[in-house]
């Protein structure tokens, strides 16, 4: 067999290509790679023993230095033949193996083991940060994704006696000569041992999933992290103080837990550790900026006793403004405002009951007056209500924007206040409520309970403030908490411990919002389109489909949240209506990847609308009904290596056995991955996205080289081209005719050809 060499940094095997034959180390060293681990094979390894058990491999091999290989072709029926006359090759596959299976599970030890004590440290971390909080007299902040972590706990662990097992097998046949041992026993092991290798390589993902999870809170692109945490504390106590020491100790351990993290991103972590170093240096600089700002803040008389005017002007009873006074004092006292105890606990419900009297009140007397106080403003659209807890820098801030938001209701961008105004106005109808009823089917359903009569039934269908209520009763309180995102300790009021990173960045603005919806577009062009019918009997034009691009409303929550919500898909029954999303006024996390996220949950919704009962039919393909197929039945898909299906059931475990969340997820990879060419799905999911959401033109020609991509790029350019024909002669018709072409028909040429 001929020896081939490759230089360093060649890609030789990537994970899901075919296993098509056995390589043989004859110079060099090959790296290989799977989720959660790495090991080296040299000379004499033989490359995939691990898998020979699949048809695919699962495991990656790179050259790490120049290496000859010596490459055998390989099919399944191969083995037993290799076993039986060729005892040199024999003896090369079983050695490697025993070997690569005992690097493989020392990973997996080892990976078990830096689990447990990476949830330990940073739980540690966390209760160090709250008590030094509490010291100086800081409201602990709380981050996403830290309420719902828990100790690793494995559904499917590897066996406590695999190991030995293997060591003793090992032993056993390497005793004696491989011409002394039985083929078929060398066939079997080999085969055996690949399945229980594969069952530990899966475990290894598993337990690299997990640390990526906590170093994703250790530190993230987002900045709501542990890292941010204490560096915060550390900017406001500064660098001389007495517990300073500690922190920056703390901040390098947590430097150093990071550097050895594979999950994350290098240069992000770079940029961070060069800024805050930075910061450091220059920090008694900083410290005298923040006071001379604090100092500003106080200038502001209005926001002085912010809950004394809000109060007043709502005009709601003394016993509820005095109980919620003494709430409010009394979670602005709390030292831990995230706690999750039965007293603290009843304070934010009985906080946000009253709150949303309140608003309700005070809401209704300003649609009545042309001069709304700003600080009612800073209600109405932040939850803001007292300066001590929202902190006064970030009221005074707060006092400076509102009253020139960046919003823009004709570009579809609403704050709360300017929606609610709007639904007052007449403009928009009310959103449906938590059990997706209409205003309207609300108002009959009351009628048919006896709750309301046929009469009044009438007269409140256009009773505008009738409709804002049910906007204010429904909607509101609901999205509201969604949009915080961490529903335990959701308080609707404003409070200076939730902001997780500056005001001013976080800020949500119609300009914003178009940047997100456009990058979405560049992709996804045909996202927001939806197909309706055009007809034009004069010109001969029968029946044509043609697609209109609606894009949907925004509308800004007062909170500082993480997340977003997709409300509705279309008002009423018209599908040519927006759809209605919310995200939070200030978002903590990344507003494109939110929107993303978003446009899938549309995509779903919008589908199953069209659909109707026939959503999950395969009989009528759709996004939803061959998604719905492809997961429903995935264990049977001859399409799918092993390893595809492991992941795919791994996903769903995450998704928690949801298919529209395992969609919304996957649709999250389309854009932000396999649109830039970096490829995250399977062949099948990758099919399905492909055929109901094409990526635009401009991506279609950068990928129509690469081969996961070109059968389908084939598939769709035939189909287009069929539509391309049939409008270019409808053109040629319409020409003939000495008619112009109407604007719909311009329009859906236009669209082909994006």
């Amino acid at each position: 067999m001929a020896v081939k060499e490759y230089p360093a940094g060649t890609q030789l095997i990537q994970s899901e290509q075919s296993i098509t034959a056995l390589h043989v180390i004859a110079k060099g060293t090959v790296r290989a790679t799977y989720p959660g681990g790495v090991f080296y094979l040299n000379k004499g390894d033989v490359i995939g023993v691990c898998e020979l058990f699949f048809d695919s491999h699962f495991i990656s091999y790179e050259t790490e230095d120049t290496t000859s290989l010596a490459s055998y072709p390989y099919s399944a029926a191969q083995l037993s033949n290799i076993m039986h006359s060729n005892a040199d090759m024999a003896n090369l596959i079983v050695t490697s193996l025993f070997r690569q299976f005992h690097e493989i599970f020392d990973q997996y030890e080892l990976g078990h083991f830096d689990c447990d004590n990476f949830y330990h440290y940073l739980m540690d971390r966390y209760d160090e940060y709250v008590t030094f909080c509490s010291k100086h007299n800081f409201s602990p902040r709380s981050l996403p994704g830290l309420e719902s972590l828990s100790e690793l706990v494995l559904e499917e662990d590897i066996e406590s006696w695999l190991n030995g097992y293997y060591s003793q097998l090992r032993k056993m046949v390497t005793s004696k000569s491989v011409k002394e041992q039985n083929p078929d026993f060398l066939v079997g092991l080999v085969l055996r041992a690949s399945q229980d290798i594969y069952q530990v390589v899966s475990v290894c993902r598993v337990l690299y999933d997990y640390k990526a999870g906590i170093a994703d809170l250790l530190m993230n692109e987002n900045r709501l992290d542990f890292f941010d945490l204490y560096a915060s504390l550390l900017y406001k106590i500064g660098a001389n103080a007495d517990d300073s020491t500690s922190l920056i100790a703390t901040l390098s351990t947590m430097m150093i837990q990071l550097e050895s993290q594979p999950s994350i991103d290098q240069d992000m972590y770079h940029s961070r550790v060069n800024e805050y170093k930075e910061r450091l240096n220059n920090l008694s600089e900083y410290t005298a900026t923040q006071s001379e700002t604090e100092s500003k803040g106080e200038e502001v008389p209005d926001i002085i006793d912010s809950l004394s005017t809000i109060l007043s002007y709502s005009g709601v009873n003394d016993e509820i403004a005095a109980s919620f006074r003494n709430a409010i004092n009394q979670y602005t006292n709390l030292s831990d405002k995230n706690s999750t105890d039965d007293a603290s606990r009843k304070l934010r419900l009985h906080i946000t009951k009253l709150f949303y009297q309140i608003y309700e009140k005070a809401f209704l007397r300003s649609i009545h007056d042309f001069s709304v106080p700003k600080v009612l403003q800073m209600f109405f659209n932040f939850g803001y209500v007292d300066e001590h807890l929202a902190g006064m820098e970030n009221a005074t801030y707060l006092y400076s924007i509102v009253d020139r938001l960046p919003t823009n209701p004709d570009k579809k961008v609403y704050s709360i206040y300017e929606w609610l105004c709007a639904i007052y106005t007449g403009q928009k109808t009310p959103s449906r409520n938590e059990f997706d009823v209409d205003y309207l089917a609300y108002l009959h359903e009351q009628k048919m309970t006896g709750k309301i009569t046929a009469a009044d039934e009438i007269s409140m269908q256009n009773d505008r403030e009738k409709q804002v209520l049910f906007e204010i009763h429904n909607m509101f309180p609901s999205v509201n908490k969604i949009t915080f995102g961490r529903i335990s300790s959701f308080c609707p009021v404003f409070s200076e411990h939730n902001i997780l990173k500056e005001l001013n960045t976080a800020l949500v603005s119609a300009e914003k919002v178009q940047e997100s919806f456009t990058r979405i577009r560049s992709i996804d062009f045909s996202a927001y389109y939806r197909d309706t019918i055009y007809t034009n009997p004069d010109l001969g034009i029968g029946k044509e489909y043609v697609s209109i691009e609606i894009l949907p409303d925004i509308i800004l929550m007062p909170n500082i949240g993480i997340r977003g919500v997709m409300w509705q898909e279309i008002e009423g029954r018209k599908r040519t209506t927006p759809s209605r999303m919310m995200v939070s006024v200030f978002q903590m996390e990344d507003l494109t990847n939110i929107l993303v996220r978003l446009t899938g949950d549309f995509r779903w919704e919008m589908c199953k609308r069209i659909q109707g009962a026939r959503w999950n039919d395969i009989s009528d393909p759709s996004l939803t009904s061959e998604y719905f197929d492809y997961i429903q039945f995935y264990k049977k898909n001859r399409d799918l290596s092993a390893d595809a299906k492991d992941k795919v059931k791994l996903s769903m475990q995450k998704a928690k056995n949801s298919f529209k969340e395992m969609f919304i997820r996957d649709y999250e990879a389309w854009i932000l991955y396999e649109g830039f060419g970096s490829p995250r799905l399977n062949k099948v999911s990758r099919g399905i996205l492909f055929s109901y959401c094409p990526f635009a033109k401009e991506i279609r020609d950068k990928l129509k080289t690469n081969p996961l991509y070109k059968d389908m790029m084939d598939r769709y350019d035939i189909k287009l081209n069929q539509k391309i024909h049939h409008f270019n002669n409808l053109f040629q018709k319409l020409k003939n005719m000495g008619a112009d072409v109407p604007k719909e028909i311009q329009g859906q040429r236009n669209y082909l050809d994006k």
